[in-house]
């Protein structure tokens, strides 16, 4: 028998278990406790402990974490809000200058439209000034339009100077008038967007200063026509008035003084114009009622206007009128417009034609050898009239031609100088 001693020295020493005994009545229960259960314990006591610990310190740190966390959410928030109003506020900013920018080019395309309306107004004036301008024929290459002078011819030169620089004046200003509505109608929104490196607003104003170039630059033009127009008109009227008349020819001009910056210049330029029309109209009008052509073109004359010796007294007499050297049957032309007052024969006329020209102006052809026309018709220049002949107090077949004023007989030959010069403006 081995003693207790004896086995522990030979296992070694074995750490004693605990034992937990419970006993009721005859029932008994027990269990051994393990060193490894202690280590559980422990550590599920540390568990709560720890656990508790972190409980507590949360519960006591949480309004300050909560806080902090609160904060930090309202700064976050305010500096949000803060930006948002920044970024609004260069919205209403931007939105602002595009609104006073849009306002400004809608105030400019207004400006834009009703300069161009007008102009367009003044191109359809201009349009038909210039139709009567071809009309009257003050700007075409073959009119001259030099200054008026009070006696003698007009030199070539001078009239060459005058025919170009109308000829120039009145194509440059219908090129003008045509290229106006060609550059308002190019501008746009998308011209002004095709040119980023362009302000809107500087196109605009490059636009309505070209325009307004264009108005200045008509208005002179329109101020060149008119005075070419007064000019030829007032020519007309001074070459009429060296044939000794007055009447019809007193054409006043005048009215108010009118700045060209003013905004009715222009318009005033145009009425202007058409008043300087209508005077040469007028101018011409008369001078074509004149007897300023030849009864008998390239003809010679074959006995001039005053004192002559009689060919039938053979002593001095006052001739009434030239004569032409004709043949037999010559076609006689009338002189200017006007209306057959006598047409039969008249003593030592002959067979004689007589036209009323208006303001006192009567024309004579005499010792006609046939009478084409027949009192109360109305005749114009170059209108065959009759034939050439030798009836009444003749020698021999001529024209007998008279000019008189208010029925007093007046040199035609100053008719017929005049007539020459007006060739090129009739």
């Amino acid at each position: 028998m081995v003693s207790h001693s004896s086995v522990s020295r030979v296992f070694g020493k074995r750490s004693k278990q605990h034992t937990i005994i419970l006993a009721s009545g005859d029932d008994v229960r027990h269990w051994t406790i393990r060193p490894w259960m202690f280590g559980i314990a422990a550590s599920f006591l540390a568990v709560i402990a720890i656990g508790y610990l972190l409980g507590t310190t949360y519960l006591v740190l949480r309004d300050d974490l909560i806080g902090a966390a609160m904060a930090r959410q309202a700064r976050i928030q305010h500096a949000y809000e803060d930006r948002i109003a920044s970024l609004r506020s260069q919205v209403d900013r931007i939105t602002s200058r595009q609104l006073l920018d849009q306002q400004m080019m809608d105030d400019k395309m207004t400006r834009l439209m009703e300069q161009q309306a007008k102009l367009r107004t003044r191109h359809g004036r201009l349009d038909s000034l210039l139709k009567r301008a071809d009309v009257v024929e003050i700007v075409p290459a073959r009119v001259p339009i030099p200054r008026a002078r009070p006696s003698g011819s007009v030199p070539a030169d001078n009239q060459q100077q005058a025919n170009a620089k109308t000829g120039r004046v009145k194509q440059q200003l219908a090129l003008t008038t045509e290229e106006l509505p060609l550059r308002t109608s190019q501008l746009s929104y998308a011209a002004v967007e095709a040119e980023p490196k362009t302000k809107p607003g500087d196109v605009f104003d490059n636009v309505l200063f070209s325009l307004k170039t264009i108005e200045q630059e008509q208005f002179r033009k329109v101020q060149s026509l008119t005075s070419n127009a007064y000019q030829t008109a007032e020519t007309i009227r001074s070459i009429l008035q060296n044939t000794g008349i007055t009447a019809g020819l007193n054409a006043g001009i005048g009215g108010p003084f009118i700045s060209a910056e003013n905004p009715a210049a222009f318009d005033a330029s145009l009425n202007d114009l058409g008043a300087a029309l209508d005077s040469l109209e007028q101018a011409k009008m008369l001078a074509r009622q004149m007897p300023v052509a030849n009864p008998v073109p390239n003809h010679q004359i074959s006995s001039k206007f005053g004192k002559r010796r009689d060919p039938f007294l053979k002593r001095f007499a006052h001739h009434a009128g030239i004569d032409f050297k004709t043949a037999y049957g010559q076609a006689v032309f009338s002189t200017g417009a006007g209306t057959v007052i006598t047409a039969k024969r008249k003593g030592g006329y002959g067979k004689m034609v007589e036209i009323d020209h208006g303001n006192g102006i009567t024309t004579r052809y005499a010792h006609l050898s046939r009478i084409h026309v027949k009192v109360g018709d109305k005749v114009t220049v170059g209108n065959k009239i009759g034939a050439a002949g030798s009836t009444g107090r003749s020698t021999g077949p001529h024209l007998h031609y008279e000019i008189r004023l208010n029925d007093k007989a007046v040199n035609p030959q100053r008719f017929l100088a005049a007539g020459k010069k007006l060739q090129s403006y009739l």
